[in-house]
């Protein structure tokens, strides 16, 4: 006779309290609401054992299993503060699953609003990365599904793979860099603040300071935009190698290779931890509290103004849909920026994979435009497209964004040629 089998519900989970081993398997745990990495007993059954985000830069998520075997997983929102802005357009996670297996994804949560308005930052072009070591990616097909979601099939080659949306760049990948470049005798590293976490802000000067002309570069003001530290990376090793010493006898770099490190660390997409656009309010003081990554930077430039070592040109690099150029637009006031930016778009055209053009958008707060009008910079933001490279006819990898670094020595070099 089979003895009594007792049930507890507690709080949202069945705990069977006694039973024989050779009985528990007849009974099927309950199936909750919200008990979301369960798998109903009548499901397809995946292969799919776990979704790990406890590494590095990995985004911040929920999953579950449906009855078709199919993994949904849910991208968390990254909020602006005092606004109802709020921002997806970063996936970095690790699937554990039998090897040999296929496991199906679908991503969602791409409702994104920018000042009201809604934007989708994923389409028909999105890609997808695969890698089993989370150093060496491939790109797999995405399609691009009702309801603003992505699916895609992941074939697991081991029990192991990290899928992201564009190859990952992360602290660590910096801190190998600067390692790597300490103690060179071109190689300045500065660190000239804090993040709201703590986390310190580093400005690397390539070159002799005295050198009759200076770019500055920043990378990484949106945590899930790694193209730019890809690009600075190899501008870096390019001006430090035996054949570019005709480049830095003409100018000298200095770069913020990772403004928003919070949001790296975190897996973020957009805002620093305080909730703050490090790309808006450009045409105001920075508010030392709630974005001390802008802070940081303005004071540096003060003191470079100071010394009277402002920067000739300063560029504010990004990830988006389109790679274009975002120039200020023409004014009465602004014919010799318009003509500068035109030369030094034509340059691009021709000694780099750029194709794109530039934007025509007004943006008073931006980069650009707030540089442009406080301290007399020639400033730009270069969005570098994160589904497709024209120039090169291929998805995006960071070698290819390297690449661009690489070109741009060439470009800086003739840019500052003809400056007065």
């Amino acid at each position: 006779m089979r003895k009594k089998i007792t049930a507890f519900l507690l709080f949202g989970v069945s705990l069977i309290i006694s039973a024989p081993n050779s009985l528990a398997a007849e009974f099927a745990l309950i199936n909750l609401p919200g008990n979301s990495h369960s798998q109903p007993s009548d499901t397809v059954k995946s292969s799919l054992k776990y979704i790990s985000t406890n590494f590095e830069n990995a985004s911040q998520l929920d999953w579950e299993v449906d009855s078709l075997g199919i993994v949904n997983v849910s991208l968390m929102y990254d909020h602006e503060r005092a606004s109802p802005n709020r921002a997806n357009g970063h996936w970095h996670f690790k699937l554990e699953a039998d090897s040999g297996s296929e496991v199906t994804v679908i991503l969602k949560n791409f409702e994104n609003v920018w000042n009201g308005m809604k934007g989708v930052p994923v389409s028909e072009k999105t890609n997808c990365l695969i890698s089993k070591d989370g150093k060496n990616w491939t790109v797999i097909p995405a399609d691009f599904i009702s309801g603003n979601r992505l699916k895609f099939k992941v074939p697991m080659n081991s029990g192991q793979t990290y899928v992201a949306s564009v190859e990952p760049y992360r602290i660590s990948d910096l801190d190998k860099l600067l390692t790597e470049i300490k103690g060179k005798p071109q190689v300045e590293i500065m660190t000239v603040g804090n993040t709201a976490e703590g986390r310190p802000l580093e400005i690397i000067r390539i070159g002799n300071p005295d050198a009759p002309f200076s770019v500055f570069l920043r990378a990484r003001a949106h945590s899930w935009e790694p193209g730019g530290n890809w690009v600075v990376q190899g501008l870096i090793r390019t001006l430090l190698k035996k054949e570019a010493t005709h480049f830095l006898k003409r100018y000298c770099v200095y770069i913020m290779p990772m403004t928003n490190k919070d949001g790296v660390a975190r897996g973020r997409t957009r805002f620093n931890t305080n909730g703050k656009d490090l790309n808006r309010e450009w045409d105001r003081p920075a508010d030392r509290i709630l974005t001390p990554e802008k802070y940081a930077f303005e004071s540096w430039l003060e003191m470079m103004i100071g010394k009277g070592k402002k920067p000739q040109l300063a560029i504010d690099l990004h990830n988006d849909q389109g790679g274009n150029i975002h120039v200020n637009l023409p004014s009465a006031v602004n014919s010799q920026y318009v003509s500068n930016m035109k030369r030094f778009e034509n340059l691009l055209y021709k000694h780099t994979w750029f194709t794109e053009g530039p934007s025509h958008v007004k943006n008073p707060g931006s980069f650009g435009e707030g540089l442009a009008k406080r301290y007399g910079i020639d400033a730009f933001v270069y969005e570098l497209n994160y589904e497709w490279i024209a120039g090169l006819n291929k998805a995006p990898m960071g070698k290819d964004w390297e690449l661009l670094g690489k070109q741009l020595a060439e470009v800086f070099y003739l840019y500052f040629d003809k400056i007065n």
